[in-house]
C-alpha cells in the first residue's frame, strides 16, 4: 500500500473525515498502480475523479467555513483555489503530453504533499473552531 488514512489525520468532523479517506483510498490505487508499472494507466482516471471530487469536497468544507463564520475563511479558500490551480495543470499536461511518467511522479508529489499538509494544518484547524457547531 503506497499511502494510507490513518487516525492521526482524523479532524474530528465525520463528514469531512470521511472525504479524506475517499481521497487517501483513489490516491492510494494510483501509487499501487504505479508500482506495478501501470500508473499510466490509472492517472488519468484518477486524476478526473480529483477534478470532480474535490468540488464537492472543498464546497462542503468552504460552506461550513462561511455558515460558522470561520476567521482563517479566506485563507483557507485561497488554498483549495491553489489545489485546484495545481490540478487543472496537471489535467492540462496530460492532454498536452499524455499519461507519462513526468505526470504520475507530479501527481503523486503534488496530491500526496499538498493533502498531508492541507489536512494537518488548515483542516484540523478549521474542523477545531467547528466542533460543537455542526
Amino acid at each position: 500500500m503506497g499511502i494510507e488514512w490513518t487516525p492521526d489525520l482524523a479532524v474530528g468532523l465525520d463528514e469531512i473525515d470521511e472525504q479524506h479517506k475517499e481521497l487517501y483510498r483513489r490516491i492510494d490505487k494510483l501509487m499501487d498502480a504505479c508500482q506495478q508499472g501501470k500508473g499510466k494507466e490509472v492517472v488519468a482516471d484518477t486524476l478526473n475523479f480529483l477534478e470532480e471530487y474535490v468540488v464537492t469536497h472543498f464546497s462542503n468544507e468552504e460552506g461550513y467555513m462561511q455558515r460558522f463564520g470561520y476567521p482563517d475563511y479566506e485563507v483557507h479558500k485561497r488554498n483549495h483555489a491553489y489545489y485546484v490551480n495545481n490540478l487543472k495543470e496537471l489535467k492540462d499536461l496530460l492532454a498536452e503530453k499524455g499519461p507519462g511518467v513526468e505526470l504520475v511522479v507530479r501527481t503523486n508529489v503534488m496530491v500526496i504533499e499538498w493533502l498531508n499538509n492541507h489536512i494537518r494544518k488548515m483542516d484540523t484547524k478549521m474542523a477545531a473552531f467547528l466542533s460543537g457547531k455542526i
